[in-house]
């Protein structure tokens, strides 16, 4: 699985993108969900739990916590964005 991270977020990561295995020899969780997802990224990357709001979107569109994700899908990070 394939995340795309745009702003602070590919500044946490330091990568403009993250690959994530969509299995586990070592028994851990894969995330099926947009929440799992958040979790996991939180357990990875604290840093990304201190932002104050942080969009997923699912092939283009905002998703919700409980929508389902696959491997196949295009996952992004989408920061807080200031501006004036």
């Amino acid at each position: 699985m394939t995340i795309l991270l745009f702003g602070v977020t590919k500044d946490i990561v330091g990568s403009p993108s993250l690959s994530i295995p969509t299995t586990s020899a070592t028994g851990k969780n894969i995330p099926k969900t947009v929440e799992e997802l958040r979790s996991f990224l939180g357990n990875a990357y604290p840093e990304i739990e201190k932002l104050t709001s942080l969009a997923i979107a699912v092939n283009n569109n905002y998703a919700d916590d409980s929508q389902e994700i696959n491997s196949y899908d295009e996952i992004a990070l989408i920061p807080p964005v200031s501006g004036g």
